[in-house]
């Protein structure tokens, strides 16, 4: 296998930069992802956190969630939404002290590999990506997918010619033919399938136990200074989710979404129907933040352990889940 050395990189960047501080909370830093439209951007884009808050947001778009932890350790960024579990195991795994604080989406079918439409290789025919060149987005939830797919087909990792690409160069990579299987979210999920076929589906990957899901994640030391304002910001998130809930906001909060997620309303509206935002209950709940969270977070990290991916897992990660924000923010 070839990528345990970035994992190596990127566990001794996270372990080194794991003691900076927050930057005053008077002004503060927000990660997201573009090509992925969620209804937080609507309060994003019409000052409802500020409003809420009372304070200044700088929000930037990230590539991976990776980076994201890595933002978040070196003290740039305070506070991730929907930041993949998979490399928020991984940074928490190396010692970065983080929490995740609200689930920010399920999406099963939103993030997936594509294996190249001229190989006609399915989920009968898995065994035959053996020998195979794969793009991945290391330590991120389609890597955790990536292995865990193909642990149910059995094929072996060490076959696989595997490099650490995110989702938009995997696209790419696959459309020229560079590749022969690409993994990844969002749009560049999206236009994968316009190269190839998923092994398995959303549903299908349900059923063998492949959650797919992001957090609101931040830095301990940001949410243990600033609890007060980390639960404004799960409060607006919370109420966005609600607005979207009901269908006769949608209208006016589509264009919104769109543009900022730069899509197309169609693309847009797309994404979103394999969405699943989570109420603030049942987020509270033992289906979620109450206690299966914390041990799927340990279950994706002994998956990255077995595979090589980082040296060891924690032996519990229940004390990177905070759901004190979350409750206090209703």
């Amino acid at each position: 296998m070839k990528f345990k050395t970035t994992f190596a990189a990127l566990a001794a960047t996270t372990s080194i930069l794991a003691g900076a501080q927050a930057a005053q909370a008077d002004d503060i830093t927000v990660a997201y992802f573009l090509e992925w439209p969620m209804p937080f951007q609507y309060a994003k884009e019409t000052g409802m956190y500020e409003e809420a808050l009372g304070v200044n947001i700088n929000w930037v778009s990230f590539d991976t969630g990776t980076a994201m932890s890595a933002a978040m350790a070196s003290g740039d960024v305070q506070i991730s939404v929907s930041q993949g579990i998979p490399p928020f195991v991984v940074a928490t795994s190396a010692g970065q002290d983080l929490q995740v604080l609200d689930v920010a989406v399920s999406y099963a079918d939103n993030d997936n590999c594509v294996v190249r439409a001229d190989l006609e290789i399915d989920k009968d025919s898995a065994g035959e990506l053996a020998g195979k060149k794969v793009a991945v987005p290391l330590g991120t939830a389609a890597h955790y997918g990536f292995l865990k797919q193909m642990e149910h087909f059995g094929v072996d990792l060490a076959s696989l010619e595997i490099v650490d690409m995110a989702p938009a160069e995997g696209e790419a990579a696959l459309s020229q033919g560079a590749v022969d299987m690409s993994c990844g979210w969002g749009g560049a999920l999206r236009r994968m399938l316009n190269s190839g076929n998923v092994l398995l589906t959303g549903a299908e990957k349900t059923e063998l136990g492949i959650l797919v899901f992001d957090a609101t994640t931040a830095p301990t030391s940001y949410v243990a200074e600033n609890s007060d304002q980390a639960a404004a910001f799960l409060g607006v998130t919370a109420a966005a989710n609600a607005m979207w809930a009901d269908e006769a906001n949608r209208a006016k909060m589509l264009p919104v979404i769109a543009k900022d997620a730069g899509m197309s309303e169609a693309d847009t509206a797309a994404t979103l129907s394999t969405f699943v935002f989570p109420t603030v209950d049942e987020q509270l709940s033992g289906a979620w933040l109450g206690g299966n969270a914390q041990t799927f977070m340990k279950g994706v990290a002994d998956v990255f352990v077995n595979a090589g991916s980082i040296d060891a897992s924690k032996a519990s990660y229940a004390d990177n889940v905070n759901a004190d924000p979350l409750a206090a923010s209703q």
